[in-house]
């Protein structure tokens, strides 16, 4: 079993090596998802010893959230897990609509709590920033959901870092969430600083890079499933990234251990990030991802990655 690591400064203790679980139940953002597939996908997670479950409302309205709920209601397992999950929005006529009023943030919990068939919620984010919403206000709304202990921590996704100022006017934050990998490190500039100076963890999203990060790939590999409108995938670009990869491929080859699997781990090398959350489609991904545990990287290493994706 891995050794937990605490969430910033909360008390929340996680298995670095977490679950993100939008390809479970998420019917609007994966086509030909299969429910037991899914609900397999948890059972294997919690098995394995990953007990930090990340979910969203957008992950099929909801049905993400159902699927976690029931698996984990039939394990026994609501007090092993740690259950992360994100509100402030709703789909209505296939547009999504954001709102992090308190009125919507305490009604998109209560619906959550449901779907999730539990009392509480381990962290609970605002998915997107609205146009309107003081964020100070919103976390406040969630600060006090908290003292009633319908929630144990605090979290944002895709803030800007004025945003975050906003947001932690009173020090509530907890977690943020964000796009970041190796190859795309912008979020080093302004959001990474700000949580490392507030003593707030964050947590990328997309960490092996839409698949790059996976080494599946090859400079003549072709994409026709969106990826393609992506700017790291963009022509010429796409080349560089793969180059880069090939680089780390010499390193985690050297050390016996695949490319996605380094990647992972040097993210856990960074002081601001105490957990990557990589998802799965199937259940032996899942263990898959827990061989990151097993890689141990030299400074030399690190600081090599770190220049090769400059």
């Amino acid at each position: 079993m891995a050794e937990k690591v605490r969430l910033g400064k909360t008390d929340l203790y996680v298995n670095p090596i977490g679950l993100g679980t939008n390809a479970v139940g998420g019917h609007n953002i994966y086509p030909n998802l299969n429910d037991e597939t899914g609900r397999e996908i948890v059972r294997t997670a919690i098995r394995s010893g990953v007990n930090f479950l990340d979910t969203a409302y957008f992950y099929g309205l909801g049905r993400s959230e159902e699927l976690i709920g029931e698996v984990v209601k039939e394990m026994g397992a609501r007090q092993e897990v740690i259950i992360a999950t994100k509100g402030g929005n709703v789909v209505q006529n296939g547009v999504r609509v954001v709102n992090n009023s308190p009125a919507a943030l305490r009604a998109h919990l209560e619906e959550s709590l449901r779907r999730l068939k539990t009392d509480y919620i381990d962290l609970y984010y605002i998915h997107f920033p609205d146009e309107t919403t003081p964020k100070a206000e919103a976390v406040g709304a969630l600060q006090r959901m908290k003292e009633e202990g319908l929630i144990r921590a605090i979290g944002v996704c895709n803030f800007s870092l004025e945003q975050l100022r906003d947001a932690n006017q009173d020090g509530y934050l907890d977690v943020i969430q964000d796009h970041y990998s190796l190859v795309v490190r912008d979020k080093e500039k302004d959001v990474l600083p700000f949580a490392k100076a507030h003593g707030i963890s964050f947590i990328p999203y997309f960490p092996l890079a839409a698949g790059l990060l996976t080494g599946k790939y090859t400079a003549e590999s072709k994409f026709n499933d969106g990826r393609e409108r992506r700017p790291m995938f963009q022509p010429g670009v796409y080349e560089q990234n793969i180059a880069k990869v090939e680089k780390l491929r010499e390193i985690a080859s050297a050390k016996g251990a695949e490319v996605a699997h380094v990647a992972l781990a040097w993210y856990l090398t960074r002081d601001e990030i105490d957990a990557v959350i990589p998802g799965a489609k199937r259940p032996e991904q899942v263990r898959d991802n827990l061989k990151t545990l097993d890689v141990r990287l030299t400074p030399d290493e690190i600081a090599q990655i770190d220049r090769i994706f400059r």
